[in-house]
């Protein structure tokens, strides 16, 4: 499978899927790979085992993570994009410096917000960066699931703590304490605002993957998607912008807390209104970033309460202090 989009230069992902390099990681691959019909060696991607073999493979193979599994039903992401929203949200630290590097190391705080029984951006930050990380969710089996993850690879071990969100309507309260610092926040909000729209979505993006090809799966309202989530994961009531709206108006009493508070917005549309809710929270720095992956367009915004030379302290202060 061609990755026509061009991913962030330092993605790991670029170009086509090397299926026998990823087979030597995780042989259990092996069973899923067929050839297309240009005879290229691929995978079934409607095929939710094969997607979630593929996901296994690339965490051994790039991130020296062999021990990885999620419950059935739960989120199973598309690493490559992961992959580059946390590349993206690096180069806003290496621009928040003088140096113009990117900051690397156990200095590094980031919290991540709704990080999902996959825990797959701590992952991929700490083995790219060697940053910190806190994940935290609402979902206490997703909480509970990536704490094992962790605790099966060594090289988790120390690098990512797991917390619960005890209070289903707050976001950073609770889980940022007085003391607390994070270089960066993120975030890959629900992004539907009901059950319905989900599963419709869901649907459409069945008969995508499987290129129009009948399945028996895509009239099954009730059927998972290879890439599909639990209810927390896919969708809450008013869907992504009052998600972020909420994360917006929170992030203001943390704001010399955090250096960069950041967030996937899946819909385009709704970057102006969050763009007039942080200018009303008085955000100094406000970025979007666009992405691409494959054939999918997408982007993230960010935002500061701290200005350029406030971050550049900040940056002298937590990464480079001797």
């Amino acid at each position: 499978m061609k990755l026509s989009g061009k991913l962030h230069p330092r993605n790991l992902h670029q170009g086509r899927y090397d299926f026998a390099a990823l087979s030597k990681s995780c042989p259990e691959l092996s069973v899923f790979i067929k050839p297309n019909p240009k005879g290229d060696q691929t995978i079934d991607f409607s095929d939710e085992k094969a997607v979630l073999c593929l996901n296994k493979a690339l965490l051994a193979h790039f991130y020296k993570v062999n021990n990885w599994q999620i419950p059935e039903g739960y989120l199973c992401p598309p690493i490559p994009g992961r992959a580059d929203y946390i590349h993206y949200i690096a180069d806003l630290l290496s621009a928040a410096n003088e140096e113009g590097n990117v900051p690397t190391g156990k200095q590094v705080k980031v919290l991540d917000i709704g990080t999902g029984a996959n825990c797959i951006y701590p992952i991929i930050g700490s083995q790219s960066y060697g940053w910190q990380f806190v994940g935290t969710d609402i979902d206490p089996v997703a909480v509970d699931v990536a704490k094992v993850i962790v605790e099966s690879n060594r090289n988790l071990t120390g690098r990512v703590k797991l917390v619960q969100q005890k209070e289903s309507d707050a976001i950073f309260k609770g889980i940022i304490k007085e003391k607390d610092r994070f270089d960066l926040t993120m975030c890959n909000p629900p992004f539907h605002s009901s059950m319905a729209e989900a599963q419709a979505g869901s649907q459409r993006k069945l008969k995508n993957l499987a290129k129009g090809k009948p399945t028996k799966n895509v009239h099954n309202s009730q059927a998972k998607l290879n890439f599909g989530g639990q209810n927390t994961e896919l969708w809450r009531p008013g869907g992504e912008l009052k998600f972020i709206k909420t994360m917006i108006k929170e992030s203001a009493a943390f704001s010399y807390q955090v250096c960069w508070f950041t967030s996937l917005v899946s819909k385009g549309e709704n970057i102006e209104p969050l763009k007039l809710a942080l200018n009303k929270q008085g955000a100094k720095q406000v970025e979007v970033i666009n992405m691409s992956q494959g054939q999918k367009i997408s982007r993230l915004i960010a935002w500061s309460f701290l200005s350029p030379e406030q971050q550049n302290d900040w940056a002298m202060d937590r990464w480079y202090k001797i």
